[in-house]
């Protein structure tokens, strides 16, 4: 069976797109719309690497630098607090710039704290320099909420989880790799102006490559009351915040994983490099099973008992942190990296389903019912990846916080694992316990007529 193709205009627009339709979808839809997926997943990925950087920078700042271990979670604080601020912006650019079009834009902005830090990365360079410069890499963390919004116009409810979970995944990805890279350099006696060396000319392939092969959808238009109404939706800011038990986990622990070691257990940069790369990598690559997850036993069961899971990792870290014991520490903190990410994509896939099963209980049907869910998921996905990403601006002053406190970061990992125990509670209270919800609503991942909250 075959239906009518993607209709183009001039500069890569694609005027009609409806990918709920399965004709549509298999007369040319699904390939448009995977060729899109990877494209966007090479920008995201330099994007978060870019992000991140300073997360690896500060294992070359040795002595001759001058700063403390309070200063270094200080500047990776801001350069988290910036990326999750502009998530904001960088969510409806897509809508006035076309998806094709902002990601050219993104990418390319991704040269400005490139070559900032380029130049500034020396000895003898004031701590507020180093600051300023930090914060022009938050931009990078941008780039996974613009992401996430044009691939979410792309596909099917039925295959949102599985698609959003590799889209983010891949970006996350950006997170060990540049680290692996950093590792490369420093065991070759490298130093940091080598590995900034290598990601300018990454910046502009990947934005050449979005010019070349991705595609702008008319369908996505400017939709200011789409930001309002999802601001004053209440699953907006419920989503929030347990994204920022498994997002911001994930983002605070990339940058402050490193430290930690360095400053409690008293690594080299070299060893600490050695290590700091696997959670990330485990938890980028495993974030797609959680989207997949999701889309097989339901997002909100599996986020549940994600949080139950990341609440006794965090306790037995806790333990090993009194304990002193880095052979337990490194692998548990691994098994909770790999938790976030894959909470990261059972979280991710709850949003459209939720927005779908409320259209459903207003009494909107087929198309109808879609186009609602997209908006309103589409528009919340931003203040939802910029408040999740706020929870690593958390960690790391909570770990900053411990560290002058206690000498340690046993007292921050005491704070996560309290707030693990809320996020459980709330996932529960809202989307599982009976009678939560709407009692009857429909988000057709699965094309069941009947679907509660507990399945989104």
């Amino acid at each position: 069976m075959t239906g009518p193709a993607p209709t183009r205009r001039s500069g890569r627009w694609i005027e009609r797109w409806d990918p709920e339709d399965e004709a549509f979808w298999q007369a040319g839809g699904e390939r448009i719309a995977r060729r899109n997926l990877w494209f966007s997943v090479l920008s995201e990925h330099i994007g978060f690497s870019v992000w991140t950087l300073w997360s690896v920078l500060v294992l070359f700042m040795g002595p001759e630098y001058g700063l403390t271990p309070a200063d270094k979670f200080l500047l990776t604080s801001v350069v988290t607090l910036v990326g999750a601020v502009v998530r904001v912006p960088y969510t409806f650019a897509v809508a006035v710039f076309g998806g094709r079009n902002w990601t050219i834009i993104s990418a390319s902005m991704l040269l400005v704290p490139a070559v900032a830090a380029f130049a500034v990365m020396e000895p003898g360079t004031s701590f507020s320099t180093f600051l300023l410069v930090g914060m022009l890499a938050g931009i990078g963390g941008g780039n996974f909420a613009s992401s996430m919004t044009n691939i979410n116009a792309f596909f099917p409810l039925r295959k949102k989880g599985w698609a959003l979970g590799l889209n983010a995944g891949g970006g996350n990805i950006g997170v060990p790799v540049i680290q692996l890279i950093a590792l490369a350099i420093i065991g070759a006696g490298g130093g940091p102006r080598l590995l900034l060396g290598i990601y300018i000319p990454l910046i502009v392939v990947a934005a050449v490559l979005a010019a070349s092969f991705m595609d702008n959808l008319a369908s996505v238009k400017n939709d200011t009351g789409a930001a309002k109404d999802a601001a004053r939706d209440a699953h907006t800011w419920i989503m929030a915040f347990l994204y920022i038990g498994t997002f911001g986990s994930f983002i605070g622990y990339s940058f402050a994983f490193g430290q930690v070691l360095t400053n409690q257990f008293g690594r080299t940069p070299l060893q600490a490099a050695y290590l700091t790369f696997i959670g990330p990598l485990l938890g980028s690559l495993i974030r797609p099973v959680g989207g997949w997850l999701a889309d097989r036993y339901g997002g909100a069961r599996i986020t549940l008992y994600n949080y139950v899971a990341m609440a006794a990792a965090t306790g037995l870290l806790v333990f090993a942190g009194m304990r002193k014991s880095l052979p337990l520490f490194v692998p548990v903190f691994v098994v909770l990296f790999v938790l976030s990410g894959l909470g990261n994509g059972s979280t991710y896939k709850m949003i459209p389903g939720i927005f779908q099963a409320k259209a459903v209980a207003k009494g909107l049907e087929g198309e109808e019912a879609a186009a609602y869910g997209r908006r309103l998921s589409g528009a919340s996905m931003g203040l939802i990846g910029a408040v999740g990403a706020l929870g690593g601006v958390g960690i790391n002053l909570a770990f900053r916080q411990s560290f002058l406190s206690y000498g340690s970061g046993t007292g921050a990992f005491v704070t996560f694992l309290a707030f693990y125990g809320a996020c459980f509670v709330v996932t529960w209270a809202v989307y599982l316990r009976r009678g939560a919800g709407e009692a009857h609503a429909t988000a057709a991942a699965d094309a069941k007529p009947q679907l509660s909250y507990a399945e989104v």
